[in-house]
């Protein structure tokens, strides 16, 4: 008798082995098993500018131009400020490589007294509906920016509050190509001033 209720535990516990065993291997196949994370890829240090990992091809190749152009003896600022207007304008609009709708794109190039209020605007608008790809298994169609004509540039005067005035700011009008047309917008105005060694976007119309 006592046999027979040792065999009956030892096949119990056996079948309660078996089940958390299979339940394991079938919550580790339906798991993800990689989280998807932006590193920093390159940096331009003077300026503060970081790639993240990852941006697309297309904005890699961008950086490494504004490098190029940052690292002369005498930066040309007019092909500074074509370069830094289509970057943020490529990476802001681009949303399709973005992790979540905390990853705001272009962040690197606004003003430092204005990152937050612009961050708070861009994923309460922009950003808003960007579902989350951080175990890369995002189905949502977003839109991805091909192309960024610079049309016009202005020089003018912009102030900030009561104590900063640059009366060598500079107004950008862009025109904005995308993969596909998905009611986002196509043309921008960027206002950027001088902040230190560097032009700093502190207004997108």
């Amino acid at each position: 008798m006592k046999l027979k209720k040792s065999v009956k535990r030892i096949l119990i516990l056996a079948i309660i082995l078996i089940i958390v065993g299979v339940g394991f291997i079938v919550y580790e196949s339906l798991s993800p098993k990689d989280v998807k994370k932006a590193t920093v890829e390159n940096e331009i240090k003077k300026y503060g500018y970081t790639l993240k990992s990852t941006r697309s091809a297309k904005y890699k190749e961008m950086f490494q131009e504004l490098k190029d152009i940052l690292d002369k003896d005498k930066v040309d600022e007019e092909k500074y400020l074509r370069q830094v207007s289509k970057m943020f304008v490529l990476d802001f609009y681009t949303l399709d490589d973005k992790l979540a709708n905390t990853d705001v794109g272009g962040i690197d190039f606004v003003h430092t007294n204005a990152k937050t209020n612009f961050l708070e605007k861009a994923e309460d608008t922009v950003y808003k509906y960007v579902e989350s790809d951080i175990y890369g298994n995002r189905d949502q169609d977003l839109p991805e920016v091909t192309n960024v004509t610079v049309d016009n540039i202005e020089t003018i005067e912009y102030t900030i509050g009561t104590d900063f005035i640059d009366d060598n700011a500079y107004q950008v009008e862009v025109s904005i190509t995308y993969k596909e047309d998905m009611d986002y917008p196509t043309k921008a105005t960027l206002i950027f001033v001088h902040e230190d060694n560097k032009l700093s976007l502190v207004e997108v119309k």
